[in-house]
């Protein structure tokens, strides 16, 4: 039986170990003695590090050791800090990458073709709405269809998902000329035409500052079959607005059914890149294997969506030398800077992230951070930036500026057209997003043992040899076709997706 693998030097180049299991003082680990406990996950130093020297990590500085460390000692916060960031990370350096040649031609996944040529992976009908204040009416409309609560209500329709109530707290209280405003319709308008619902609802009060007809004319959006609109206000008050609402869904139904799944190419996926309760293992299994299966899905014309701005944070380099023109790799920097200015002008820092779970897990700084995350955009070339809740108009691989939270990041994924999301944890997560299935990749056994009834796919073998990267990448592409065939993810399964629906608050509420 071979030995097991206790630890993982990443580059050549690197200061420190990977620790895939407990150390503990004595051990002997790469030919370097440990001193004292290091838990799984987290860094060793492979060598000794002079105070104030850089630390490097995946052959990239990730800090400056704030004392001495010494060879075979942990090497986390109490020793390590972001220091100052690289002064060639801005470098233009363009250096096109033709996308990789895998042998997955020819792959198919059943989905749904809209009349308009959109391809859908889900059939919901939503209900939307203009501001907090419609948001108890239409979760009311939603409930009356609800298959766990009423078995009939949807039983003459076998082809819809479901009907679903997509909330949030904004809305009024906003300039209504702002970004804020601006940013919401946006949103809201990119989940009206998305492919995975057949019709939706727009609920509004009445009196709010997102007006229904304002966003309508706003976001060039028309009244019909598919969209219905109406306030509480002109329905006569609470009760007479939710048997509206029930009235219009259900007027809804008949149409919505109507559609047959039939294969189409698996370049119609469009899918979101997520990562979210981040470790030390992140950037070296789970965000690798969707790296992996995002060049494979580029090869195959489909699109892959990275987004998170504060989590490429001293990585962005690394994006700009595969951007197709030196235009998108401005365009990319341009979004930095603007989340530079911003925290500055708050008086907050970027490091702030990782989190004090990301932190608990192995993560120390923003830059390792970083470079863990873009692993998941595989080695593709990029080929734009959008901003936030744009639609998707490229093939390849995008990018999307958004904040680092999860819920707000893929929220503007699916306004732009995401019809997939695979989401990435370490430390574990239970998140969904309707309409858009999601799938959960786990970065080590561990965490597969303690939380599996969350995780579609267990990437820790990656840590001991039994998978490859590759191997497994492969692997998830399939998941990823069937997913969008129709199988049913585990987040989809616990009833996720409702709550998770928030748009990125932006500009001043007054």
């Amino acid at each position: 039986m071979n030995a097991p693998v206790l630890a993982l030097r990443l580059h050549p180049a690197d200061d420190v170990l990977i620790a895939t299991r407990q150390l503990v003082a004595g051990m002997q680990v790469e030919g370097v003695r440990i001193i004292g406990l290091v838990p799984a996950g987290h860094k060793v130093a492979a060598r000794a590090v002079a105070a104030g020297a850089s630390v490097h990590r995946y052959g990239q500085p990730i800090g400056v050791a704030t004392k001495v460390i010494r060879a075979g000692e942990h090497v986390h916060v109490h020793n390590l800090a972001v220091g100052e960031l690289p002064a060639a990370r801005h470098r233009l350096d363009v250096a096109v990458h033709e996308a990789p040649s895998v042998s997955a031609s020819g792959r198919t996944f059943d989905g749904i073709v809209r009349a308009d040529g959109r391809v859908a992976t889900r059939n919901y009908v939503g209900v939307l709405t203009t501001v907090n204040c419609s948001a108890t009416v239409a979760r009311a409309i939603a409930d009356h269809f609800r298959r766990d609560l009423r078995p009939q209500a949807l039983a003459g329709f076998p082809n819809v998902d479901g009907v679903i109530a997509l909330t949030h707290s904004l809305g009024c209280g906003i300039d209504r000329e702002g970004e804020g405003l601006r940013v919401l319709q946006r949103t809201l308008a990119g989940y009206a035409r998305h492919a995975n619902f057949a019709a939706v609802l727009v609920v509004g009060l009445g009196c709010e500052t997102n007006q229904v007809d304002a966003l309508l004319q706003a976001q060039g959006l028309a009244r019909g079959a598919s969209l219905s609109t109406f306030t509480i206000q002109d329905s006569g008050g609470t009760a007479r607005a939710v048997e509206r609402g029930i009235a219009a869904v259900a007027a809804m139904l008949p149409r919505a059914d109507e559609v047959r799944r039939r294969p189409v190419p698996a370049a119609h996926l469009c899918v979101g890149l997520q990562c979210g309760g981040s470790d030390g293992h992140s950037g070296i299994t789970a965000n690798p294997v969707l790296g992996a299966a995002v060049d494979r899905l580029v090869a195959l014309g489909g699109t892959a969506v990275l987004s998170e701005t504060p989590e490429i944070h001293g990585a962005e380099h690394l994006l700009t030398r595969r951007a197709r023109t030196p235009e998108i790799a401005e365009r990319l920097l341009a979004r930095v800077r603007w989340w530079e200015a911003m925290c500055a002008r708050h008086g907050a820092s970027l490091d702030n992230n990782p989190s004090p779970g990301n932190k608990a897990g192995g993560l120390t700084t923003i830059l390792e951070k970083s470079l863990g995350a873009i692993a998941k955009a595989g080695t593709s070339p990029l080929n734009a930036v959008y901003e936030y809740a744009e639609p998707v108009s490229s093939k390849g691989l995008v990018f999307m500026d958004s904040p680092g939270f999860d819920p707000v990041s893929a929220t503007g994924q699916v306004a732009g057209g995401a019809n997939l999301l695979c989401f990435t944890t370490g430390r574990g997560s239970a998140y969904g997003c309707a309409p858009t299935p999601s799938l959960k990749l786990a970065t080590h056994d561990d965490l597969v043992r303690r939380q599996g009834d969350d995780i579609d796919l267990g990437c820790g073998g990656v840590l001991d040899g039994r998978h490859t990267v590759e191997g497994l990448g492969d692997e998830l592409l399939s998941l990823m076709l069937a997913t969008a065939s129709g199988r049913r993810t585990r987040s989809e399964v616990h009833g996720y997706g409702q709550n998770e629906f928030v748009p990125w608050s932006m500009g001043v509420v007054t």
